[in-house]
Formats: C-alpha cells, sequence, structure tokens
C-alpha cells in the first residue's frame, strides 16, 4: 500500500462532480480530506491523503488529470527544531489543524507531527527558522 499527499485544483466546471467519490468506489483508495476550500463558481482546492495499491494509486491519479485537475504533490514533512524555537506561538496562531499547541503554564509550544498536514504555514511566518520543509 501507498500513501501520498496531494493538492488538487478543481477549476470550476467540476466543482459538482462526484470526484472523491470515484476515488474511493472506483479505484479502490482511502481519501482523508486534509484541507478543502471551495469557491462556488470559481475554484476548489483540496489537500488530500490517498492511500491504496500502487497501480490503483497511478491509475486514480491518471483519471484525475484526465478529468482537467491539477495535481502538485504535497510537502512530504515539516521538522520543527525545538533547539531553535522561542516559543513565540506565530505557529500556534496560523496552524490550521492545530498540531503546534501552547502550554500556557510552562509557556512551550508542542508539535504533534500526526496533525500536521505539511501545508508549510508555519515554516514561511517563524521568525526564528525553526520550522523546516523535509522533501
Amino acid at each position: 500500500m501507498e500513501k501520498k499527499r496531494v493538492v488538487l485544483t478543481f477549476p470550476q466546471e467540476l466543482l459538482d462532480k462526484p470526484i472523491t467519490y470515484h476515488l474511493i468506489k472506483d479505484y479502490d483508495l482511502i481519501v482523508n480530506m486534509l484541507r478543502v476550500k471551495i469557491t462556488p463558481k470559481e475554484e476548489g482546492v483540496m489537500v488530500i491523503e490517498i492511500e491504496g495499491e500502487d497501480q490503483k494509486l497511478e491509475d486514480a491519479i491518471a483519471y484525475l488529470k484526465k478529468t482537467g485537475i491539477a495535481i502538485e504533490s504535497l510537502i512530504e514533512d515539516i521538522k520543527w527544531d525545538e533547539e531553535k524555537c522561542v516559543h513565540c506561538t506565530e505557529c500556534v496562531t496560523v496552524c490550521p489543524t492545530n498540531a503546534f499547541v501552547l502550554d500556557r503554564k510552562q509557556m512551550k509550544i508542542t508539535f504533534d507531527k500526526d496533525k500536521c498536514i505539511a501545508c508549510g504555514l508555519c515554516v514561511s511566518i517563524c521568525p526564528y527558522k525553526a520550522m523546516e520543509i523535509i522533501i
């Protein structure tokens, strides 16, 4: 079983199509929607994690491309360098999944890698360069 994180960008004409349904039913994939933003009559963007047999995953990606959906691989992982971190809380304010949590008693940040969707917002906002994208 292979697992991939991808960003799908849907043009306006595909917003009402059952794309995830086909990924699940036709290609027997496990689809985890990590982030979804749909602007009616404009476009849709989905960050998903898809998991399945290698060939079915490749076939599903070919299907997505054929339908006109733009596909980009998501960065693989985010690394938090606790030694560089001064616990300023900038990452806490931008993290859409609450992967960063502030312990107010100790005024320390903790990072839950399992909640992280590798969107990269923390990397761009961290003034101390304590976050790094691992490709």
